[in-house]
């Protein structure tokens, strides 16, 4: 008989980070982690409120700023600052997604002077010349022409609208041909100003770089923006709508494309840490997951089949789904409906549980392995409103969950039966 494979214990310690909360003369903060081996410098940070400050008749007004922010500022147009860019080969880039506004940029040491010049232009006096507005205009509406039959991109948007309606994360993030196309540059210089303020900016630095010269460069990139107001969050999060009903778009394509929600944990429910490892479980895990099993493996109904938490500033959702045959799209979604009653009547196994633990805590140090990731992570965690010591405890915070805390962490997220379903396709059987 062969002898048991023996496991590695694993470090529940997590990431070996110095992290250094650096503050200036102004009174922006940062966190710093300071690594001289190499000679690059990676900045990551967020604004409180990205496509949630979108004006309700101008969906789409947040992504468009953050497409224009590089393209001229203070006495560059666009070509000149991107040449700028590329000759000192700074990566600089801007995005706006539900909750936050995002910027990063990296730079070699050596170039840092002109990366942090450029930043700061970017942010305190970018252009919108009607030229590059006008460009950048039909770059975003040539995309959502393009998606315009996706299936993937229809089922998004149209889940969202369902779930969250009358509310800004029911909105297409993107926004859609008719706002964007009537967006002017006024408009839009207007929009920047209340969404690059002090309020709820998060900020983290990595690399080669002082604490001393950090804090006297978050002056001159920040230190002039507006103070603006905090987001006024609701005392309770925002209830998903729309459970228990279907909807279907129809499309004339082969598969149909499915998509659901239920209600899930936001970041700081104390069943957060639980509902992941059900979540993987369920469906978070790409080949070991009941969903993949049960959908791929044992039934073929589809290539990929994922579940997710989505935790966001006003709510929080369980988001998952598949693409499958349309005469198998029924027979797809009631496997995905058994399998989440399942771990709410019964539970996962001891065996599951400690399996999806050992992967959550053995994987975090990947996230961990470049400059640009660190600093992507933590200031994730900054976003959340935890603290860098909440690296060193969150593998103790999995390695605690026991398998009666995944049940009924089961019982209350899949123990209503009611999903919000969205299918774009020909689905048979779907009402």
């Amino acid at each position: 008989m062969n002898a048991p494979i023996p496991v590695a214990p694993l470090s529940l310690s997590g990431p070996a980070l110095k992290v250094q909360t650096v503050r200036s003369a102004a009174g922006i903060e940062a966190w710093l982690v300071e690594e001289h081996s190499l000679p690059l410098v990676a900045v990551d940070f967020a604004f409180d409120g990205g496509a949630t400050r979108d004006p309700d008749n101008s969906a789409g007004s947040a992504y468009l700023v953050s497409g224009l922010l590089d393209e001229g500022a203070g006495d560059l147009d666009a070509e000149a600052f991107q040449g700028k860019l590329a000759d000192h080969a700074i990566s600089l880039g801007f995005d706006a997604r539900r909750d936050d506004f995002h910027g990063q940029m990296q730079t070699l040491s050596s170039h840092r002077d002109t990366a942090f010049e450029l930043l700061a232009l970017a942010l305190n006096a970018p252009r919108f010349d009607a030229d590059a507005v006008a460009r950048v205009k039909s770059q975003v509406i040539a995309g959502l022409q393009r998606q315009a039959q996706n299936p993937e991109t229809l089922c998004r948007k149209a889940l969202f609208a369902a779930a969250y309606p009358g509310h800004a994360y029911g909105r297409p993030e993107h926004g859609d041909i008719d706002s964007v196309s009537r967006m002017e540059p006024a408009g839009l210089k207007a929009l920047s100003g209340g969404l690059l303020t002090r309020a709820g900016l998060k900020i983290v630095v990595v690399g080669d770089i002082t604490a001393e010269e950090l804090s006297r460069r978050l002056d001159q990139v920040f230190g002039a923006l507006p103070a603006g107001s905090p987001r006024v969050l609701p005392p309770e999060p925002i209830a998903v709508q729309g459970l228990g009903e279907t909807h279907v778009i129809d499309l004339d394509v082969p598969q149909t494309v499915l998509r659901f929600v239920g209600p899930g944990p936001t970041w700081h429910d104390p069943d957060f840490i639980a509902a992941s490892v059900l979540n993987h479980i369920l469906g978070g895990s790409a080949f070991t997951s009941r969903l993949f099993l049960e959908v791929r493996e044992k039934r073929g109904l589809a290539y990929g089949v994922s579940s997710s938490l989505l935790p966001l500033r006003e709510s929080a959702l369980v988001i998952g789904g598949t693409a499958t045959r349309n005469d198998r799209a029924a027979e797809s979604l009631a496997v995905i409906r058994e399998e989440m009653l399942k771990l709410a009547n019964d539970g996962p196994s001891e065996h599951e549980v400690e399996e999806a633990k050992r992967y959550i805590i053995g994987s975090y140090p990947l996230r961990f392995d470049t400059s640009p990731k660190i600093a992507g992570e933590l200031l994730n965690l900054a976003i959340r409103g935890d603290g860098p010591d909440y690296l060193g405890e969150r593998n103790k915070h999995f390695a605690a969950v026991t398998l009666d805390d995944v049940k009924r962490v089961a019982r209350r997220f899949f123990g209503d039966p009611r999903l919000l379903v969205q299918a774009v396709g020909r689905p048979v059987g779907l009402a």
